[in-house]
């Protein structure tokens, strides 16, 4: 963890010991992490988010995780007079590098207008989806969705375009000639032909979210043919081996 924060101490920042150490040092504290888990015990652990929390203090969760999940910590946080917003992000990691994320919002309108700053340094766009904790939530996981699907169908595309002899760059060529044309397209069928598969948005997380997008489907008797298969084959790739890397590995999945 040390490591991970050194660049952010030589700047300036200031290093807390625990997530209740942080936020009680700070009046708005933002959370990113991996999954549900990671998120529960943050929020809800030994020294954790929700031990920092005192009347006023603002709390913005960034993760992609379940819409129950959400809830439980907005409530947490709001029945110690915290205030909650989540913001989930759309993007990668280049999109975050260059600030140029997209967030979606729901909670607290105030706190979405007081976070303005913050948001404009990551993101290029930020949109309010209303006051009903989950709806962003929901956005967000639809999103990754559609893009698990497409990808998945771009793997299978290149996959059979050389099992029937076409020249896979000439495929890729025509792609990103045509109406598909897409940042997703034309990046990911670059990486499938060039077998490099550093993760921009690793494979797990992606499988991870196709996964809840499949609940949320459940939950309102939504049928997901395209995402389910899909998400088999993302499983698929896990098993191989490909779990931390770049999505666009689910082509070895797809190949195989």
């Amino acid at each position: 963890m040390f490591l991970q924060c050194k660049e952010f101490i030589s700047a300036g920042a200031f290093k807390g010991n625990t997530p209740a150490e942080v936020v009680q040092a700070c009046d708005m504290t933002f959370a990113c992490v991996s999954d549900s888990t990671a998120v529960k015990d943050l929020v809800f652990g030994n020294f954790g988010v929700l031990q920092g929390i005192t009347k006023g203090k603002c709390y913005i969760e960034m993760s992609t995780i379940d819409e129950d999940t959400m809830q439980d910590v907005a409530e947490a946080i709001n029945a110690r007079g915290g205030v909650f917003l989540e913001a989930p992000v759309v993007g990668s990691r280049v999109p975050a590098l260059e600030g140029q994320l997209i967030i979606l919002a729901s909670g607290d309108r105030k706190l979405f207008d007081d976070c303005y700053t913050c948001f404009e340094a990551i993101a290029k766009k930020f949109l309010f989806l209303g006051p009903e904790i989950g709806g962003a939530t929901r956005m967000k996981l639809i999103v990754n969705m559609i893009m698990g699907t497409t990808m998945a169908s771009l793997a299978e595309g290149m996959a059979m375009a050389e099992k029937v002899g076409l020249d896979q760059e000439d495929v890729a060529e025509v792609l990103s000639l045509g109406s598909l044309s897409c940042p997703t397209v034309i990046h990911k069928s670059q990486a499938i032909l060039n077998q490099k598969y550093d993760p921009h948005f690793p494979l797990m997380h992606q499988q991870k979210d196709l996964r809840l997008a499949l609940l949320l489907g459940d939950k309102v008797e939504q049928p997901l043919y395209v995402a389910s298969a899909a998400n088999e084959l993302y499983k698929k790739a896990r098993r191989l081996g490909y779990a931390e890397s770049d999505i666009a590995a689910v082509y070895r999945a797809a190949s195989s």
